[in-house]
């Protein structure tokens, strides 16, 4: 293309195309080496687990083909399907106590007071806590003879709790453990939700005669809410696939009391060896996971539009 081409309208623009195209043959390599990461980081293990949730497979031995028996199994498997409802009721736990006591907290903190900056670090140091050694504590706390929980009912007259030995409070008090664990993870979130809030709203209401509830109930609540909604996003996710805490305090006992999906398929494929069926337990534990948080996502949606 000569010169005087090149100056016209339409010669400019044929340049550039031809520039991008030469731009996309040359460049577009770059983008192999991530291509083969995520192939080789998530699609063909994905694939690979797909391929055993269709056989009979067991470490150390053959493995046959089975087609969908092991998804069948599952849904006629009643230790499967307590420990979906047990997930189900850890996980609405430990998303409902930590939202309210996360917003409150952020409430609390969001005012002026002496050692705010004390108290803020002190809240939050639970967070920085390992899982594991934030379990091993608390199963130590929760001894029924030993543990100082125990001795601080007495001191009030209050019987002993046999805590995680007990079927009917090993639920609730794993969800304590989450709720002391991540409740400043809410707070630090909404925390900064309520910095970025604007004041106007604030000070026509003050004009109004409104009172501090009513500010709370019609401009910081609906202001605050895409924040509390990403909270909620992230405990959810969390909370239904807590692995570490309910093994190292509890290993899915008494008996099978506190057995999630995730204790559950660890125990079918490095407890039983059978990897086809844990297979499966992953497919269908990824598929709720995924139903959830396109659900969680819709209400984002849902409130955002709202606002």
């Amino acid at each position: 293309m000569n010169n005087a081409t090149a100056a016209l309208p339409g010669g400019r623009a044929a340049a550039g195309t031809t520039r991008r195209r030469n731009y996309a043959r040359h460049y577009g390599w770059f983008v192999v080496p991530a291509g083969v990461v995520v192939l080789a980081v998530i699609l063909f293990p994905w694939a690979f687990t797909l391929f055993m949730s269709a056989h009979d497979w067991k470490i150390g031995g053959g493995h046959a083909y089975v087609g969908f028996d092991n998804y069948r199994k599952l849904f006629t498997d009643d230790r499967f399907l307590w420990s979906v409802a047990r997930t189900l009721y850890f996980t609405a736990l430990a998303v409902l106590l930590p939202m309210v006591l996360g917003v409150a907290a952020a409430l609390v903190f969001n005012r002026n007071f002496p050692l705010r900056g004390l108290a803020r670090t002190i809240f939050i140091l639970p967070m920085m806590a390992t899982p594991v050694a934030v379990a091993l504590v608390w199963t130590m706390m929760f001894h029924p003879q030993l543990g100082v929980l125990n001795w601080i009912l007495m001191q009030f007259g209050i019987p002993p709790s046999m805590w995680i030995y007990d079927a009917k409070t090993v639920i609730p008090t794993l969800v304590m453990v989450e709720v002391w664990h991540w409740t400043p993870l809410v707070m630090l979130i909404v925390l900064g939700g309520l910095a970025s809030l604007p004041q106007d709203p604030y000070e026509a209401a003050k004009i109004d005669g409104a009172s501090p509830w009513q500010s709370f109930r019609h401009i910081t609540l609906p202001l605050l809410m895409p924040f509390i909604v990403v909270a909620l996003i992230i405990r959810a996710i969390d909370a239904l696939k807590a692995f570490d805490t309910i093994y190292v305090i509890t290993q899915g006992g008494p008996g099978t009391s506190s057995e999630t999906i995730n204790i559950f398929l660890y125990l079918q494929g490095f407890a039983y060896y059978n990897m086809g069926y844990a297979s499966a337990v992953v497919v269908v534990f990824f598929l709720l996971i995924v139903s959830l948080a396109g659900l969680l996502l819709w209400t984002r949606n849902r409130v955002k539009d709202a606002l």
